[in-house]
């Protein structure tokens, strides 16, 4: 006997696993399931695999931090030998990973595998599917250039409309009140440990479940789903036109997954990694961040929607929409199976993939940057307007487009990187200002090369207004004094 047989036989004496695995893998299917339509589960599988193995590999190299991580990406593009196809095969995994599963939830909605007694299978399905979009969204931001800084400040500004605890999400999402390295952190551990950790696990249970329950049958037009008698039926289906999974039904699954495979490669090769483009900069506030293509659609909608219906399409479109993805095997839970005796189940993917396929194509060139200005979109307080000279009021149209309260708070409203703008003028001279905008310092950016002389002098001018009424403002001790002795 050779001496990995005696390596085997010893191993499975004492694991047992050699029975309960070749049960299941030699479990009956339908023989008409041995279909190239029944192959995108198994694909979606593999390029997990493919992320979770290409993933590991760069961690090794990669550094989660916000000094590094930007050069860290440059090292694995340009001095370690193929560490460019590391990152192109990771990213373009990515991609691959989320169309293939949209297509595998879109296959199995119109072959009516939602309905009994597979309702968990499916909500599992959702949730899957939104870790999936949760892996992309965060790997993106790992990236931390230009695109990933901006793209997370909108996402920081989706978060902050919640109402009530949009403040505290926004601390939580960011780990404190700006884009910083706790945030890169953050989502370094979110993208590498906790999302793909849950993932592995409900991957787990959603093949279990395929297992146990068997895999669903071809729609035949007639064949109707009751709860009373379905699994009776599909018993004794497998058994008269049944075949084993292996390796009656497999092939098919391996040499897809082989193909989806090649094809990311050959895209790796051909496109390479994605970025990183600029290195993130907070003072170039004339940038137009765009997602990958799986949030280009959200992006395309956001630039067309007026800024009115903005937060009312991001917090109640996207709840619902999932809502409605859970509920329908509880609401469709029994009936025809067919797509062709289901119209409206038909028109509706046809109808959400041209929605998604136009949005993401206009997403691809259109100029437009969504009208996301987080706080900066609130109004000034008429208050702080009242009694300004012309000048002044132009100083506060600055201050609004140059998003200065995504940082400030004023009036109540803004973010917390910098101190309130409320009484700034009892606290710095105009000289100060000055120096303060275009210079920076502390943790506040130098704008000098962002402003124009003259919006400069007007932004200027109306922060000098902003003091209560009964507070002076600040003055320069050192003028006074000249000026004192200057007196004759």
């Amino acid at each position: 006997m050779a001496w990995y047989k005696q390596v085997y036989d010893w191993l499975d004496h004492r694991l047992k696993l050699e029975a309960p695995i070749k049960a299941e893998i030699m479990h009956p299917v339908p023989r008409k399931t041995a279909s190239w339509w029944y192959v995108f589960g198994s694909a979606s599988f593999v390029l997990l695999m493919l992320q979770i193995v290409t993933g590991i590999l760069l961690g090794l190299v990669y550094a989660p931090s916000a000094a590094h991580a930007w050069d860290s990406l440059q090292v694995l593009n340009h001095d370690l030998p193929l560490g460019w196809f590391l990152r192109a095969m990771h990213g373009w995994g990515s991609n691959f990973m989320v169309a293939v599963v949209l297509i595998h939830m879109a296959q199995v909605f119109l072959f009516g595998a939602h309905k009994y007694p597979r309702e968990l299978t499916w909500v599992l399905g959702v949730f899957m599917l939104l870790m999936t979009l949760g892996m992309a969204f965060t790997g993106q931001v790992l990236r931390f250039d230009q695109d990933a800084y901006w793209g997370l400040g909108i996402g920081a500004s989706i978060m902050g409309r919640v109402p009530f605890i949009g403040g505290s999400l926004v601390h939580l999402m960011l780990g404190g009140p700006m884009i910083n390295g706790s945030t890169l952190t953050r989502f370094f551990a979110l993208h590498v440990f906790v999302i793909p950790g849950t993932l592995l696990a409900f991957t787990a249970l959603h093949v279990w479940m395929v297992l146990k329950l068997g895999i669903n049958e071809w729609p035949t037009p007639g064949r109707i789903v009751r709860r009373e008698t379905y699994i009776a039926e599909y018993t004794e289906l497998t058994h008269k036109d049944g075949l084993p999974f292996v390796p009656g039904a497999v092939w098919k699954d391996l040499v897809f997954s082989a193909a989806i495979l090649f094809a990311v490669a050959v895209c790796a090769a051909v496109f390479g990694p994605y970025g990183p483009t600029g290195a993130p900069d907070p003072t170039i506030i004339a940038t137009v961040p765009k997602p990958d293509f799986f949030f280009l659609w959200l992006y395309t909608v956001l630039s067309f929607l007026p800024p009115e219906l903005e937060t009312p399409f991001l917090l109640i479109v996207p709840p619902i929409g999932v809502a409605i993805l859970v509920a329908l095997p509880f609401v469709a839970g029994v009936g025809e199976k067919s797509w062709w005796r289901r119209p409206v189940a038909v028109f509706s993917v046809m109808f959400i993939a041209i929605c998604f396929g136009v949005f993401t194509h206009l997403g691809t060139y259109t100029p437009w940057s969504p009208i996301m200005n987080a706080w900066s979109g609130a109004p000034i307080p008429v208050e702080l307007l009242h009694n300004r000279t012309p000048l002044e009021r132009q100083g506060a149209n600055v201050l609004q487009q140059k998003q200065c309260r995504n940082c400030h708070q004023l009036g109540g409203l803004g973010g917390e990187r910098g101190p309130a703008l409320d009484a700034v003028a009892t606290r710095l001279t105009q000289d100060q200002l000055i120096r303060q905008v275009l210079q920076g310092g502390g943790n506040m950016p130098a704008y000098g090369g962002a402003l124009s002389p003259a919006e400069t002098t007007a932004l200027v001018a109306y922060l000098k207004t902003l003091r209560p009424h009964y507070q002076p403002p600040a003055v320069d001790a050192s003028r006074q004094m000249v000026a004192a002795m200057n007196k004759p």
